[in-house]
């Protein structure tokens, strides 16, 4: 083998190489995106779901006790409420929040704040007069259907990122099979091209 002939094999190899190497770092690129995708929707999609619903399980405890009225509730179960409600807004806090999401937790916050307050002097008072109680439980309750829509919209959004990820994947992959096609095509008429001189 002439050190010509060597030189088209070194160079067909290498740009097979180059090729290989440049669509798998794009590959495994995308594939990076699409696992950060599923883990967002689970973790800050899924869980944060789960905990607007236990919330307003738990709010809806406290609007139950103010139809009935149930003055037990508010002298013992109340307590036991609210911790668990500031509990799973802790939880939640943990979770990555876009910006409007952010805006409408820290309102639901503020909210759950001034409605303990609220509740304490709804106790102060005998149990009397439950307006001002009612409306905090109805805003927050409107927080938290608010929080559950934005899930619903960032994970369409997280599943739309994935499948462009994935049709971006299937598209290189296409492209790469026609390419070394191409490429398996030029290596061969190069590797079989003589010059007139060589015989």
């Amino acid at each position: 083998m002439t050190f010509y002939n060597k030189i088209k094999w070194v160079l067909g190899i290498l740009i097979v190489f180059v090729l290989i190497v440049a669509t798998n770092l794009i590959d495994r690129n995308n594939f990076v995106r699409v696992k950060e995708s599923v883990e967002t929707i689970y973790e800050d999609r899924l869980i944060a779901k789960d905990l607007i619903f236990e919330m307003s399980q738990a709010v809806q405890e406290k609007e139950l006790a103010l139809v009935q009225p149930d003055t037990v509730f508010f002298k013992s179960r109340n307590a036991k409420v609210n911790q668990t409600i500031q509990g799973l807004i802790g939880t939640f806090e943990t979770t990555k929040l876009t910006k409007e999401e952010s805006a409408v937790f820290d309102t639901l916050k503020n909210n759950f704040k001034k409605l303990k307050d609220e509740e304490a002097a709804f106790a102060t008072i005998g149990f009397a007069d439950k307006k001002r109680v009612a409306k905090r439980v109805a805003e927050i309750n409107g927080n938290l259907q608010s929080l559950s829509d934005i899930q619903i919209t960032e994970g369409k959004r997280q599943m739309s990122i994935t499948k462009r990820a994935l049709d971006t994947v299937e598209l290189f992959t296409q492209i790469e099979i026609y390419i070394l096609v191409f490429l398996a095509i030029i290596i061969q008429i190069i590797v079989m091209y003589k010059p007139k001189g060589d015989v």
